[in-house]
């Protein structure tokens, strides 16, 4: 039988390597939006995991508008990359820099 805390575990592991994607590997905006898409998964990891041992389909039910929201995050953010990599050649994070407001 699977435990709440492995589950808990499991989904503490995953966040954090969506963390350290973010931190220590700055120079690629792909490797960033996979980073933040672990990130997500891993909060919906412990929504599933809460829910089923509560016997409560609400966090399930939540998770299916994360993903929905995530989908069109990820959509989003690569067409926003596709086009500054036609105007800038490059998909490094620091060469965007001056794009800043």
């Amino acid at each position: 039988m699977i435990d709440l805390s492995d589950f808990l575990i499991l989904g503490a592991v995953v966040f954090s390597t969506g963390v350290a994607g973010i931190l220590f590997k700055q120079k690629n905006i792909i490797n960033m939006l996979m980073a933040i898409e672990l990130m997500l998964l891993a909060v919906n990891t412990n929504f599933v995991a809460f829910s089923h041992y509560r016997g409560d389909p609400a966090g399930q039910i939540f998770v299916f508008f994360i993903l929905v929201v995530a989908a069109a995050e990820a959509a989003i953010g690569l067409a926003i990359v596709v086009l500054l990599f036609r105007n800038r050649r490059t998909i490094d994070v620091a060469d965007w820099s001056e794009l800043k407001g």
